[in-house]
């Protein structure tokens, strides 16, 4: 199997390759967090699944793309009936990843590259095939007999709903071993926890203690508001489940401190705030904001912001510490349970026309699938996740637009391996028969393995890869759009969003065109009269802020701009540091051919530059110093001259 390769950093890169972690407690604030499913992204020993060692083998790569912390979802001993989300054992790692020095091993080789590990501990639930489980149907008065909430009759708790409605008609099932039914809140395999028992309780913060032991930085809390039930509650965001997160924090502070909390809860903005506590008590220091995610995806084909504007004004203030947690995709599907019926119908029928792509209450594809492959419309929605409030998550082959098999079951299809290279397995396993790997990869027409890979875009000065690589450097290099102040700002055109975000030292105005033909909009930031106005990407400069508060810009077809506001005679911003001549080649690393460049629509070729206005001239966005080093896979040093200047 060949790896593609990429350019090694300098020991002395200020923004990604700096030696170690920070001691930043509130590192979480300016981090990419990048989303790996460990079968999905590299199989060292042919087996067909990917493994721990496979992740060590690509650190390098995540490092050179940006990405402050790898979250990985379930690794531990399941049956696999729920993508490990069904946890057989809390404290092991599934023989098939690998074992447990593999893993210690991931964490020293992650750490010294400066990335985080961020895992999942599904708290809610367990496989039934877990030993707890099965000692507690088998021996009702024993120490694990009230470990999972039992019940005599299925007709308690109805008004709580029923999440997985394609496949579960109750939240109770009956257990032909105990003679009593069950309470589930998801797959009647995944049996909920009885947060009632103390003893339950202090095993979940004993199986926090033992990964964090480890190294491991922080914990996602998978379906953090179903812990607790109450009849004639909806057995949701109750009380009791944030005493006990609230206790949970007060022992990670304390024994872990500038260890992360992160809350899976799918919930609208007023209940999920609840999840980060108050100052006095907190909770969680990250919530993930699902309702933002599926109105970016509607404001696009709405052609209006005002899906996007309505959400950010509904979204309470979050205390001090606390971040959003922001993503496109994710392994799961598309929820729509945060949308209107009338959203959601237009929705379906905007990006799901066939049932097939849809999976319970959402839509299952991929980021570049559900855009038609759209290279204006991938940037825009990777601009808006980059710079609206909270730290961005991206899912694994997103930022090569990987397309997904809407052929295999449930949610599978958008879990396919990653696409390394055209070779046999896209280069993610050396498995001599294909129907060995876990799932097949992808090969459709359009996104076939073949053409969208990471050799092909690493080889393509305007691939999507160089182009995300980019777009996170130049975020990591304005802490502000992890720390800042975000302000709403009028516009007189309602396809056009606009908002600040600002600190004390740094002020971005952000503007984005939802609509596929070009807008002009008349922007209102009235206290930054006067000011000038730079594009943060190659330092072009606009005309200043009138002398009412106001800036009028025409922006192209799902075009956005990031410009950074300076008062008058303090001088444009410096730049950015690792810039080099615009003519500045990329030079492949041997062995790899260049390949076909990302497939965009064919009414939307990609754009080969960022540009300021018409008068500005064309103006290079920010390269990175040249840089040499030796890659696994390939024979030899290369010599990679400075990557190009980001498309």
């Amino acid at each position: 199997m060949s790896i593609p390769t990429w350019p090694t950093l300098p020991e002395d890169s200020t923004h990604m390759g700096r030696p170690g972690l920070s001691d930043d407690p509130e590192w979480y604030h300016t981090a990419v967090f990048y989303e790996v499913l460990l079968r999905a992204f590299g199989d060292t020993t042919g087996s067909g699944t990917g493994d721990i060692a496979g992740l060590i083998e690509r650190l390098d790569y995540l490092q050179w793309l940006g990405i402050d912390c790898l979250w990985i979802p379930p690794f531990y001993p399941s049956p696999l009936r729920d993508g490990g989300y069904d946890v057989a054992d809390y404290t092991a790692v599934d023989p098939q990843f690998g074992s447990m020095d593999d893993f210690d091993r991931l964490i020293t080789e992650a750490h010294a590259r400066g990335i985080r590990i961020l895992i999942d501990v599904v708290v809610n639930h367990t496989s039934d095939a877990h030993p707890w489980f099965q000692a507690s149907r088998n021996n009702p008065d024993g120490p694990y007999g009230d470990f999972y909430v039992w019940s005599d009759t299925n007709e308690k708790y109805t008004d709580a709903r029923i999440i997985f409605v394609d496949t579960e008609e109750s939240n109770w099932t009956f257990d032909p071993v105990r003679r009593q039914y069950f309470w589930h809140r998801f797959f009647s395999h995944q049996p909920d926890l009885n947060y009632e028992n103390p003893a339950v309780q202090e095993a979940i913060l004993d199986v926090v203690r033992f990964w964090a032991r480890r190294g491991v930085d922080g914990f996602r809390l998978d379906a953090v508001p179903y812990l607790f039930e109450e009849e004639g509650t909806n057995c949701e965001n109750l009380p009791a489940t944030h005493a006990y997160l609230a206790r949970l924090r007060a022992m990670v502070d304390t024994e872990f401190p500038g260890t992360l909390l992160l809350a899976e809860a799918n919930q609208w903005p007023e209940d999920v705030v609840e999840y980060y506590g108050t100052e006095s008590d907190p909770e969680c220091h990250m919530c993930f904001h699902f309702p933002v995610m599926p109105r970016i995806y509607y404001a696009l084909r709405d052609q209006r912001a005002t899906a996007i504007r309505e959400i950010l004004a509904s979204t309470p203030e979050v205390p001090r510490g606390a971040q959003w947690g922001t993503f496109l995709r994710n392994h799961d599907e598309l929820t729509l349970e945060m949308v209107s019926t009338e959203e959601r119908a237009a929705m379906y029928g905007w990006y799901a026309e066939e049932s097939r792509m849809r999976a319970n209450v959402g839509i299952r594809r991929r980021l570049a699938p559900l855009l038609g492959n759209s290279r204006a419309e991938i940037e825009l929605a990777h601009a808006l996740l980059l710079s609206l409030p909270g730290s961005p998550c991206l899912y694994y082959g997103d930022e090569i637009g990987m397309g997904d098999n809407i052929w295999l079951p449930d949610r599978d299809g958008v879990r396919t391996p990653m696409q390394w290279t055209p070779d046999r397995n896209a280069g993610f396993s050396t498995a001599q028969d294909p129907g060995r790997l876990y799932l097949p990869v992808v090969q459709s027409l359009v996104n076939h393995y073949a053409a969208v890979n990471v050799e092909a875009q690493l080889s393509q000065p305007t691939s999507l890869l160089h182009w995300v690589r980019g777009m996170l450097e130049v975020r990591g290099r304005y802490p502000v759009f992890g720390d800042g102040e975000f302000v709403p700002r009028d516009v007189d055109n309602d396809a056009v969003l606009a908002f600040t975000r600002s600190n004390l030292e740094t002020t971005v105005l952000c503007i984005a065109n939802l609509a596929n033909t070009p807008r002009t909009a008349q922007i209102e930031v009235p206290e930054h009269a006067g000011f000038q106005a730079t594009d943060v990407f190659g330092g072009a400069r606009f005309p200043r802020i009138d002398d009412d508060g106001t800036i009028t810009l025409t922006l192209g077809s799902r075009d956005f701009f990031w410009l950074e506001l300076t008062r008058p005679g303090t001088g444009a911003p410096a730049p950015l540091e690792g810039r080099t001549d615009a003519d500045s080649a990329f030079t492949a690393p041997p062995g790899v051919a260049p390949g076909p460049s990302y497939p965009a629509s064919a009414e939307e070729p990609p754009r080969a530059a960022r540009t300021g206005p018409p008068d500005a001239g064309a103006t290079p966005l920010p390269s990175r110093r040249p840089t040499t080093g030796v890659f696994p896979g390939l024979d030899g040093e290369i010599a990679a001259g400075p990557t190009p200047p980001l498309p």
